[in-house]
């Protein structure tokens, strides 16, 4: 996110760079971000930076000594810290994958598949929610708007809007880069996904980079219009950041992923709008995704599993 941000401490006004976990932070099981922090590049990209969404720090800050939530994740009612946060990290998820162009879904190691089932519930959850062009956000008061109202807008010819993500596996050794690992890889995620919006046809025109010119062999696609989801490793980083036996260094593979992400061509809005008007229409849509009658539906089923305390 730091190499997207482009941080210039001469340029003013611009905010310093994003938190990166550091040895202390490590020591201390302390999380860098909190809720989501933005940045504004000097190319007027906007980029969000989330807490962790699997975090135990994140949920030892929210479980008060009874075991409940010390924040009601949907509106008023009363969850388990555990439980509560599960939600937040797919309330999360759906926020981001309404109100953004492109995201970089990042994993620890070949074998974290928690953020593919992640994004899994995000696109089954994501239902009713608009894009921050949508007609119904320019046009209402805030307090007009609630998920009965705003699902029954007209759904875009293709289906509901939803960012692209682009999946990214990081601390990889260099066992883990051999093009055999990152093929399997690869078959896994296409697997997971096969029934997903992501791997849908409205989104093939999407991939129109390439990214066979950018990571360890066996990462490419050579079909640019192949509906797999966009996945990338980066190695793990070594102290003098030289390459491994075989493949590039952490420093040259992180910037070949910032390129392709700036070359995406990402799905659009149905409409473009201002800073402004997104800035303020996000913040609506979180108070949509918060008082969501699908994602409280999922909470209930979760909570009667018998998988969370009450």
């Amino acid at each position: 996110m730091n190499e997207l941000y482009g941080f210039d401490a001469t340029s003013p006004g611009m905010l310093p760079p994003f938190g990166i976990e550091t040895e202390e932070g490590k020591a201390m099981a302390r999380h860098c971000s909190v809720g989501i922090e933005p940045r504004v590049s000097a190319e007027r990209l906007i980029l969000l930076d989330t807490q962790p969404v699997f975090s135990p720090s994140v949920l030892a800050e929210m479980m008060r000594p009874d075991g409940s939530s010390t924040i009601h994740v949907l509106n008023a009612e009363s969850l388990s810290a555990e439980l509560a946060h599960e939600i937040m990290g797919i309330q999360l998820g759906v926020l981001l994958t309404s109100i953004c162009h492109i995201i970089l879904v990042i994993s620890e190691g070949v074998h974290d598949h928690n953020m593919w089932h992640l994004m899994s519930t995000v696109d089954l959850l994501k239902h009713g929610i608009p894009d921050p062009s949508s007609h119904t956000l320019s046009h209402s008061q805030s307090s007009n708007i609630g998920p009965e109202k705003d699902s029954k807008e007209k759904v875009p010819e293709g289906g509901e809007y939803m960012a692209m993500p682009v999946f990214v596996h990081t601390k990889l050794r260099d066992h883990d880069l051999s093009p055999h690992s990152i093929v399997q890889l690869r078959e896994a995620l296409q697997q997971y996904t096969s029934t997903s919006s992501f791997t849908r046809a409205k989104n093939a025109n999407v991939s129109r980079e390439h990214p066979e010119t950018s990571m360890a062999p066996g990462t490419e696609s050579h079909d640019p219009a192949s509906p797999v989801p966009k996945l990338y490793v980066i190695p793990m980083k070594s102290k003098d950041d030289s390459p491994g036996d075989q493949y590039e260094s952490y420093t040259s593979m992180l910037w070949k992923l910032r390129d392709q992400v700036l070359s995406m061509n990402p799905p659009s809005f149905r409409k473009t709008l201002t800073e402004r008007d997104w800035l303020k229409n996000s913040a609506k849509i979180w108070e949509l995704v918060k008082s969501s009658p699908i994602i409280a539906e999922y909470s209930r089923t979760l909570q009667s599993s018998g998988m969370f305390r009450r």
